[in-house]
């Protein structure tokens, strides 16, 4: 078993690993579309908004991107979509929905994982959804 399995077993047999290991970016600039950076509240990152580990904080920066909040996690032709997860009122990771569908993630420093869906990484790691957003694609 894997560490992924370890950490979130309800990826178990719903996940798949699509990249090796790389920490020149993380899952929020992932999220974001941006696999050239680290995107974190600390000073000396790249952060466009209001530096804080405050659920809100992470919400604003993704509202900054043009991404508002919606209903469902199921896909919409015509729009990306982010979920956002927390875990005792700070933010705790960020998925973003990928065209077929599924979801994809960034594992901190290490793989990136498609998922079938965003519950998938709920649990004692990532806690669970806050919420869900989206946009109109470009």
């Amino acid at each position: 078993m894997s560490w992924i399995d370890q950490d979130f077993p309800a990826a178990v047999g719903h996940h798949e690993i699509t990249s090796e290991t790389d920490d020149n970016y993380n899952c929020i600039a992932w999220a974001a579309n941006n696999s050239s950076e680290w995107w974190s509240n600390l000073p000396g990152y790249k952060w466009p908004g209001r530096r804080t580990s405050l659920i809100e904080g992470l919400v604003t920066v993704f509202t900054s991107l043009g991404y508002e909040i919606c209903k469902s996690s199921d896909f919409e032709d015509g729009f990306e979509k982010v979920a956002i997860y927390v875990r005792n009122g700070m933010w705790r990771h960020a998925a973003r929905q990928l065209p077929s569908g599924k979801w994809t993630s960034k594992l901190g420093p290490d793989e990136d994982i498609e998922h079938d869906t965003p519950e998938c990484l709920c649990g004692k790691s990532y806690g669970k959804i806050h919420c869900i957003m989206r946009k109109a694609k470009s």
